[in-house]
Parts: structure tokens; sequence; C-alpha cells
């Protein structure tokens, strides 16, 4: 269900240091059109997690808005998220930086001012979220096996000595490190969707992906060999467990765990997309 942005509403425009970095002059267009066409606009230039986490925590009733890339993305939804106010504070984003396919797949436009338009005229969609035992979430798609990979997650945004944000890019936008560019192997694993049995330990696996669904349940598919047909189903929870696997949970790579569970939260957080 969506609804509509307040016409003339305050801003809160959370600036990520990347962004900044790789692509300023869409950053400036961006705020150049948020700037015409709201009441007020505040903007907010973190230079840390630290930073970024306090501008989201003081934002008040301003609308937010994040001019970055799929790691902002994550980022933000899980700060929200620990603070208990993520389907109260609904998201608006205009994708800047080379890895932007997580936002442009939520709907939001991949042109800079059709995304900032979308902020100040378009309409709150409500999106599902997978979430695991450990607190991790899911806003797009997860994916496994995912062989030896070296993992790259957003807390690489924010290196202990040099915080710069020349060195973020650098170390983000650098080709994550994998044995080949998919699994160099199957692997023996058992997935369950909502306690049925749909692969077990008997018989390798060459692929499960699992991602929300509009309905309030995730969709789960499970391919055995490369191109044979694959087991899809729809569930609320779903259970793999096996020995040391990874797994790819939109930009991150997590892993190795023996066993993981997800289950979906309906209607967990907002975003903005065009009308």
């Amino acid at each position: 269900m969506s609804a509509h942005v307040p016409a003339g509403h305050s801003l809160l425009v959370v600036i990520d240091p990347a962004a900044r970095a790789t692509d300023g002059e869409s950053v400036r267009i961006a705020k150049d059109v948020l700037c015409a066409g709201a009441a007020s606009v505040k903007m907010a230039f973190p230079e840390s997690a630290e930073e970024a986490e306090r501008a989201l925590t003081h934002r008040g009733r301003r609308h937010l808005v994040v001019l970055g890339d799929d790691a902002a993305l994550l980022r933000t939804v899980n700060v929200l998220r620990r603070e208990r106010t993520l389907h109260d504070s609904p998201v608006s984003m205009v994708p800047i930086g080379p890895r932007s396919t997580l936002a442009h797949a939520l709907g939001v436009p991949a042109q800079v001012p059709a995304a900032a338009r979308a902020v100040l005229d378009g309409v709150e969609r409500e999106l599902d979220l997978l979430v695991d035992e450990s607190g991790g979430i899911v806003l797009g798609t997860l994916s496994l096996p995912y062989g030896m990979p070296v993992a790259h997650t957003a807390a690489h945004w924010w290196t202990p000595v040099e915080k710069t944000a020349r060195s973020l890019v650098r170390t983000l936008t650098s080709p994550i490190p994998v044995n080949g560019s998919a699994p160099q192997h199957r692997q023996r694993l058992r997935v369950e969707a909502d306690g049925v049995v749909l692969a077990d330990l008997d018989e390798p696996v060459h692929e499960v992906s699992v991602r929300p669904a509009p309905t309030g349940l995730a969709e789960v598919s499970v391919r055995r060999a490369p191109g044979s047909a694959q087991v899809s189903t729809r569930a609320r929870t779903v259970t793999v467990s096996g020995r040391d696997f990874r797994y790819r949970a939109d930009s991150a790579i997590t892993g190795p765990v023996r066993t993981r569970t997800w289950t979906v939260e309906p209607s967990a957080w907002r975003l903005t997309v065009p009308r």
C-alpha cells in the first residue's frame, strides 16, 4: 500500500562521502532539485559511521533523503531498524555511485534528476524485509552458496585510520576478490521453507535464492544443477544449514556459518518511489 509524500515537506539530506568523492556533479544536481522543491532542506555531510548515525538519530520530523549508493541505503535501514523507527521513518533515495542496482530494483529511478523529483512528488511504498536471527537484513535478494570470497561489507566504508572519502571509495568500489565469478562447486545444503524440506544434505545444491515477495512471504528457489529445473515456493521463514557456507545478502557477503534462519517482516519499511 502506498501513501502520498506530503507536499512542501522539510528534508534531511544525508550525503554519503563516497557520493561526494565519486560524482560531485550529481550531488550538486540532486541538491539543486531538492532545494528548489522543498519547504526547507537541512544538509548533513557525515565523515564517519558515527556521524551518519547521529544525523539520522537527530533528524526530528524531517523527511529522510539519502544521497549515495546501495551501501548507504543498507546502512540507513539498519540504523533506523536498531532505533525501532524503521516503519515510522520513510526513506527517500537518490542513487549516486557505481553500486546502485539494489535501489533501482526497488523502484528508485536510475537518473539523478528523476530520483530527486520522486523525492518531492512521489509516493511511499511499503516493502517487506528479510531478517535473520543475528539481526542481519536483506532488502533485495539473498543467494547461496557463494564459493570462498573475501567479504566486503558496508563496514569497509569506514576505515579506522584513513576516513577520507576517496580512500573509502577505493575500498568499496574495488572488485571483490572471489575464486571466479560464480561458485566453483556445488555444496550440500539443507533448505527448509516453513518446515518443508526443499533440499537435503544427501544431494549437492547449485543455487538457492530468497527474496521478499509483495505478499508478506519470501520467494524461495532451489536449483540442484546448472540448467536444471528449479523448485520454487513461498514461505514466511527459510532455514539453511550445511557445512560452513557463505551467502550474499544484497551487496554483503557473510559467513561461514552452519545454519541461518531468515524471517519475513511484512511491510517493515517505506521507500519513496515515483507515482
